[in-house]
């Protein structure tokens, strides 16, 4: 079971979702733009675009140590995929399990993330 400071986030991936994560992870490139653009048009409505945004700019950083590149494009993976374990569709409650992924992929690595990376995001997402 997969926990975040000590609480479950629900049941363990299935093979056929780690999968897709990996697929999704392979092209850091158009991972990186399909979530930027998958963020601009969120941006108003989910509290969490501009960390999202920053982890990308820190996992393309050829100066980021891979095992922090591997969680940051595996939570962006995690993002993007069609299948999950509340459907984006729904109001509100949707990205709760994306948030949750995310922060505790952020908080697994944050001294990776500089001030560098969060300024990128936020131009990016005022553009």
């Amino acid at each position: 079971m997969v926990e975040f400071a000590g609480e479950p986030l629900g049941r363990p991936f299935t093979k056929d979702e780690m999968d897709a994560m990996r697929r999704e992870a392979r092209d850091s490139e158009s991972l990186f733009t399909r979530t930027r653009d998958r963020l601009k048009k969120l941006s108003g409505r989910l509290p969490f675009a501009e960390d999202l945004l920053a982890a990308l700019y820190c996992a393309l950083d050829p100066a980021t140590d891979r095992k922090v590149k591997l969680v940051l494009f595996g939570a962006a993976a995690y993002f993007l995929m069609p299948m999950d374990a509340l459907p984006d569709l729904f109001p509100i409650i949707g990205f709760t399990d994306d948030a949750a992924v995310i922060a505790a992929a952020i908080a697994a690595v944050r001294s990776g993330i500089t001030d560098t990376h969060r300024d990128k995001a936020r131009e990016t997402l005022k553009r």
